[in-house]
């Protein structure tokens, strides 16, 4: 059997094909029950399915590999051609390689995005459930996740934030170092603004409102953080309760201006405020960022960020490809030992044989009363012979049929030093 890592990602097939071949979360048990009834030559599989890829983890026989692509093109709906030109197939080195590099972030769409490990794990235990993982994926996700492990705690590849969203709720706890004694209002219900809600929300903001033109749109976002949701037009006068506010709306005119955060800073006594105006046009007014107490960003400062930080994770994933190498041989090297396992039980096994019964001989023939010197030296002479018949075998053979090969291995593996040269008989007419 050999590993195969199967799928498609956002470099490969458009977002409508990768929505058709995603495997909802409640389907995955189904699914791994059914790949590993319906395509022969299937020993193992998992399934990791994002917005961003499907991959297949499969210990396989490599002719099973098309039988494999047909399933998931029946299971999922999707024409066969389609889905083959999209599709990517990586074996066994190359496999840990791809899954490394998937685990460490280095192969997201956000270079170094954290989550995507997570994913992976769920992926694996999920199949630990179903009964579809065995020995070889269980040594490919761990040495995978081990390498992955590395790449994010030697390198800088997670360490800087890289989208907009990110980059807003960092600055935050650079200007607050305790976000859960702070409050944040955040203006607007659209992905932006859940995406920085959802970020707020996992570094211990302390409170939380969300306020949006469409209240229900408001309410359903701040159902989801425990949050307190506002009209829009609640916001000049609750300003001051705030310590940190982000917007991002689609309103043509500035939602905050200067005179609402003059107000504010007065009621809060000179209690700083961070702003964030990630929308354009901008929702709060530019001159805000000229009044004392106030650290206001802009859409542009936070793009700077972000191009800096990004070009530090590129940099960053170059280093982290010696993390991905010496994982991926390291799967290579143990995946191999263990396959020769059963090599060396067999081994073992018929030595104890040949063992066993030289030595029932040698009791037989000292309970016939014979004498202990001549059995010791039946049963050293016996067992002696027995053991080295094969390999005796063996050179013999390999050397009539001139297998060089066979040799080497031989003298490596029993240690074995050949004469430098043989000897010859003497020529009475040489020279004394």
């Amino acid at each position: 059997m050999s590993i195969l890592a199967y799928g498609l990602n956002y470099r490969t097939a458009s977002v409508e094909l990768r929505e058709r071949v995603a495997f909802p979360a409640d389907h995955l048990q189904d699914a791994l029950r059914q790949i590993k009834r319906d395509v022969a030559g299937l020993d193992e599989a998992a399934i990791m399915s994002t917005c961003n890829r499907t991959e297949l983890y499969c210990a396989i026989h490599p002719d099973a590999e098309r039988d494999l692509s047909l399933w998931l093109s029946k299971h999922r709906s999707v024409e066969f051609a389609e889905l083959d030109n999209a599709a990517y197939k990586h074996w066994d080195h190359d496999a840990a390689s791809h899954q490394i590099r998937v685990a460490s972030g280095l192969d997201s769409q956000v270079l170094g995005e954290p989550q995507i490990m997570g994913q992976i794990k769920a992926a694996y235990e999920i199949a630990r459930e179903c009964g579809t993982l065995g020995p070889q994926l269980n040594l490919l996700s761990q040495i995978s996740l081990r390498a992955a492990k590395q790449v994010r705690t030697h390198t800088e590849i997670g360490r800087n934030p890289v989208s907009v969203a990110y980059a807003a709720v960092s600055l935050a706890q650079q200007i607050f170092t305790n976000l859960s004694a702070k409050k944040a209002l955040l203006l607007g219900a659209g992905e932006t603004i859940g995406l920085v809600a959802d970020h707020l929300h996992t570094n211990g903001i302390g409170k939380m409102a969300i306020a949006n033109r469409t209240l229900a749109n408001a309410e359903i976002l701040a159902a989801k953080y425990n949050a307190e949701s506002l009209q829009l037009t609640d916001v000049a006068q609750r300003l001051a309760e705030y310590d940190v506010v982000i917007a991002s709306t689609g309103s043509s005119l500035p939602i905050i201006g200067k005179g609402a955060v003059e107000a504010a800073i007065k009621q809060r006594r000179r209690r700083p405020i961070f702003m964030v105006d990630i929308a354009v046009p901008r929702d709060i007014e530019p001159e805000v960022g000229a009044l004392p107490d106030v650290y206001l960003y802009s859409i542009d400062d936070l793009t700077q960020i972000v191009e800096g930080n990004l070009k530090q994770r590129q940099a960053a994933a170059a280093s982290a490809e010696t993390f991905v190498h010496e994982g991926a041989s390291r799967y290579l090297r143990e995946s191999r030992v263990k396959k020769d396992q059963a090599l060396v039980r067999t081994y073992r096994e018929k030595a104890k044989t040949i063992q066993s019964e030289s030595l029932e001989r040698a009791r037989k023939d000292l309970r016939r009363g014979t004498d202990p010197e001549q059995v010791l030296e039946r049963f050293s002479n016996d067992l002696t012979n027995k053991l080295i018949h094969g390999p005796t075998k063996a050179i013999r053979d390999a050397s009539a049929s001139g297998r060089s090969d066979v040799l080497d291995a031989v003298r490596t593996l029993y240690n074995l030093e050949e004469a430098d040269t043989l000897q010859q008989p003497s020529d009475p007419h040489r020279e004394h």
